[in-house]
This record gives C-alpha cells, structure tokens and sequence, in this order.
C-alpha cells in the first residue's frame, strides 16, 4: 500500500470514528429522562473513547457531561444506577477522589475502600488523585484522614509518618480503626518509594522479617517491623517478598496470620496484603460477597466491580470463576433483582 492510500484510509477512520462519536452524543442528549439508555451506549467505551464522547459532547451542545451527571446524581442519591454511571465516567484519579471522599465522610471510615485504592494505584495516579481531591472537596486528602475526629466514640491515637506530611509533625488521627490507618499510611509511603527495580535479595530478607515478626514475645505480630516494611518497599517489591514468603515457608503470609492469635491488627493486615499480593482474587471475593447482600451492598458492588476494571476485569472473571466454580456474570443475574442496574453492572464485568 503506497503513503497515499494509507493515509486516505487513516483519515477514513478518524472521520468514521468523529460520526460515530457525534451520533452517541446526541442519542445520549436525546435520553437524558431514561439513563438505562445513557448507560447501555456508554458500558462498553473504552477510557479514550469515553474521553471523546465528554469532549465531543461539550463542543455540540457547551454543556460539561459529567456535572450533568453529577447533578442528576445528587438529585437521586439513593438512585445506586445514577453513581456507578457517574463515577464510571470520571477519569481514573477523579473517581478515585470521589470513592476517598465517600469512605472518610462515612459515620465510620471504611479503611476498606481507602486501602483498595492505596494498593492498586501507581504513584502517579495517586498524586492526581490526590489534586482531584482537592479540587472537588477543597481539602487535602491527607489531612482528611487526620483530621479531628467526627464523631466522638471514634478512637483516636497518634502517629508520626515521616515523609508522608509534609509538616513530619505528630497529628491526630481520625479512626474508627487505628491500625487500618496505620497500614494505609503505610500504604501511602511505599507509593512514594524511588527504587523502581526490585530485588530478590531483599525480598527474601523481608519474608524472613515477616516470619519472625509473628513469633514475637507479645504472642501476636510485632507490628513495628510489618508496618516499617510496608512503608520503605515499593508495591512491586512488596509483591515479591509476599512470593519469596510462600516460597520459602510453603504458605501464603494471610493463612500464617489466621493461624497466629488473629486480632484488629492482623485482620487489617491480611486485608492490605490481598490487595497487593492478588487483586485479582481480592476483587473476585468482594463480587462475590457483595452480590449476596444484594440492594443492601449496592455501593460496595459499583466501588469493587469498578475498581476491576483498574486490577484487570479478564483476570478477576477468571479468579472468579476458579473460586466459585460459576461464571461472573452468572453470579451477578441470580444474585441482583432484575432492573437498569443489574444491566449496568453486567456490562461493566464483559468489558475484556
């Protein structure tokens, strides 16, 4: 094929794909009152595409599609169908904000959803992320997560992260849970690690150190040398100690912590370490568990099928499928009332 040809059939393309893209918005204008229709022509779009559509949206009609969603979200807040779509057109670290946002304003913080977000994100995304909080809620995410307490049966304890503030000063903590948030500054840290190779050598000394560190004296785990660990390794390196651990020791490091004299501590801990070690596992088991509560679960259901899509949404269906002996999708039609809903969310799950 001679340039010429080539370039006419690139243009072809990018004049087809400029068609279909104006075509989507005005079906999409045309059904702003019936957003199972906004949602059936938006599920399958690929982040650059959906990118498009905001773009080509605003140019034809001058209107910014997210805040048009954004206010028919706040207008129906307990609409479950109105956020997933919301925030599944959001970019990435946007969402992310939203996701931070609503797990620290919650009567108890869920450290859950905070540590999901900590633990699959690069360091990149997390510092946009961390700009779109600040954007959105005027505050600094950092300091919501030590700010003082809300509410009064909160426990509140003190912590000194150095290099995570910027001020390194002692703070107040607003936890319902202390050592989750413990982990998740830890969490924090480890983003901010430079060593972007990773090494066996270490990985093998920490696996050593995470052995050890379950028989201390106090007959439970010495919490200094996991969170130490957790906070100076890079997330790739982490992952690669939690490997040389059941390599050398012949079990997962979670299973060894059930074993052990289980508390707060160790329950946080194994939460962190799923979703580092096995996302896609992780993600698997939180589908499961939230399509089982079925309404009840809703918000816990778009926040893990969406976080998915972020951990590979192939690898969880497989993971899934391994674990349950069912297919995903299976799962979510037996297990969710029929509605507009139940078809948003098995879209998002057959995105490759």
């Amino acid at each position: 094929m001679n340039p010429p040809q080539a370039l006419n059939m690139e243009l072809s393309h990018v004049s087809s794909s400029c068609m279909t893209c104006k075509n989507v918005c005005q079906e999409i204008h045309a059904a702003w009152d019936q957003l199972d229709l906004v949602a059936r022509a938006l599920a399958h779009r690929t982040l650059a595409e959906r990118r498009q559509i905001k773009e080509m949206y605003r140019a034809m009609f001058g209107e910014d599609f997210v805040e048009h969603l954004r206010r028919t979200r706040m207008a129906n807040s307990k609409n479950e169908m109105c956020n997933t779509l919301y925030l599944w057109m959001l970019e990435p670290h946007e969402r992310d904000a939203v996701l931070a946002n609503d797990a620290i304003e919650r009567r108890a913080t869920d450290y859950k959803a905070l540590i999901e977000i900590y633990s699959r994100q690069k360091l990149s995304q997390l510092f946009f992320t961390k700009h779109a909080y600040l954007a959105k809620f005027k505050r600094h995410m950092d300091q919501d997560m030590i700010s003082e307490p809300s509410n009064s049966y909160q426990k509140v304890g003190f912590l000194q992260i150095s290099g995570f503030l910027t001020s390194g000063c002692v703070m107040k903590i607003n936890v319902g849970s202390m050592v989750s948030c413990q982990l998740l500054l830890a969490l924090a840290a480890s983003q901010s690690s430079h060593h972007t190779d990773v090494s066996q050598h270490i990985a093998n000394c920490d696996a050593k150190r995470l052995y050890e560190a379950r028989h201390c004296s106090t007959g439970g785990t010495d919490e200094s040398v996991v969170l130490e660990i957790f906070s100076k390794r890079s997330i790739p390196q982490l992952r690669l100690a939690l490997f040389s651990y059941k390599q050398i020791y012949g079990h997962d490091y979670t299973k060894a912590l059930k074993k052990d004299k289980s508390g707060e501590f160790e329950e946080a801990l194994r939460i962190a370490i799923k979703c580092v070690h096995n996302p896609a596992q992780y993600y698997s088991r939180m589908v499961n568990k939230s399509i089982k509560m079925g309404d009840a679960d809703a918000r816990v259901l778009t926040r893990v099928i969406l976080g998915s899509t972020d951990a590979g949404m192939k690898e969880v269906r497989s993971a899934f499928e391994k674990m349950h002996g069912r297919k995903m999708q299976d799962a979510i039609c037996e297990s969710l009332p029929d509605g507009d809903y139940r078809d948003f969310i098995l879209a998002l799950s057959n995105i490759p």
